[in-house]
Formats: C-alpha cells, sequence, structure tokens
C-alpha cells in the first residue's frame, strides 16, 4: 500500500487496488503496479504517471527497460477516486499477451 507522502496518489493508489496487481507509489509521483508473469524477478509493470490534466498508464513486459517509454495502455483523469478506479479497470483489462 502507499506510504507517507503525496496524499492524492495515496488516495489513487488505494482506490485502484486489485487483487492480481500490485500497486504502490512509485518514483517521482508515479504510481507502479507489478504483476507475477511466472518468471523469477521479471514481473509485467504499468508505470502511471501525469500527463496533462490527468495520468497516463504504460505497461510494460516482463524484460522490459522501464526506464524508457513503454506501451501506452489507457488515460484516466478524474478526483483521485475516480482516477484510482479507472487505473484498476486499465490493470484489469491489460493485454499481458506477447505480441
Amino acid at each position: 500500500m502507499a506510504a507517507l507522502g503525496n496524499p492524492e496518489l495515496n488516495r489513487i493508489v488505494a482506490a485502484a487496488q486489485t487483487p492480481l496487481w500490485d500497486v504502490t507509489t512509485g518514483e517521482g509521483n508515479t504510481i507502479m503496479a507489478t504483476r507475477d508473469s511466472g518468471v523469477d524477478g521479471m514481473p509485467y509493470v504499468v508505470i502511471i504517471g501525469r500527463s496533462g490534466r490527468g495520468y497516463r498508464a504504460s505497461l510494460y513486459m516482463p524484460g522490459d527497460d522501464i526506464t524508457v517509454e513503454g506501451d501506452v495502455i489507457g488515460e484516466v483523469a478524474g478526483n483521485p477516486r475516480e482516477i484510482g478506479r479507472q487505473i484498476r479497470a486499465l490493470l484489469e483489462d491489460a493485454d499481458l499477451s506477447s505480441n
């Protein structure tokens, strides 16, 4: 769960919780969600960062370099609770099949 820090991010993280993903605050006012891929040390990762008036979610497949831009899977906006719910929906609907 979220640690002390940005109260808005903490509210978003709380609303985004899902059994399949571990959702936490990340570095630099981002939100990071990870999910086991079945390969030790190589999870699926979604990083959600500020973009305009909302947030943009980028998906990284196991082994991807998360320091570069990932595949954008959606953008969300609204109040913190609504943003969290939208993030939860993006995570639950994310296509994790390798292309």
